[in-house]
C-alpha cells in the first residue's frame, strides 16, 4: 500500500508543477523575448544542469570510495566516547 501511496503523491505533484508551469507559460504569451533573453536563459538552463550534475557525481564518488563509511565511523566512536 506504501508504494501506490507514493506513486500517486510523486503523479499528483508532478501533475500540479506541469499545470503551473503551463499556466505561467500561457499567461505570458504576448512577452516578446530578444536574444539576450535567450541567451541568458539558455545560460541559466546549462548552469544549473550542470550544478545538478556536478552534485550527482560527487554524491555516487563519495558513495563509491567510502568516504561516506568513514563518517559514519567517526561519529560513532565519538558518540560512544561521549557516554562513557
Amino acid at each position: 500500500m506504501r508504494p501506490v501511496v507514493l506513486i500517486l503523491g510523486a503523479a499528483t505533484l508532478f501533475a500540479f508543477v506541469l499545470f503551473g508551469g503551463a499556466s505561467a507559460w500561457m499567461a505570458h504569451m504576448g512577452v516578446a523575448l530578444g536574444a539576450h533573453g535567450y541567451v541568458a536563459m539558455g545560460l541559466g538552463i546549462f548552469a544549473s544542469v550542470g550544478v545538478g550534475v556536478g552534485l550527482m557525481a560527487a554524491l555516487f564518488y563519495s558513495s563509491r570510495t567510502g568516504h561516506d563509511d568513514a563518517i559514519g565511523v567517526a561519529e560513532d566512536s565519538r558518540m560512544s566516547e561521549e557516554r562513557k
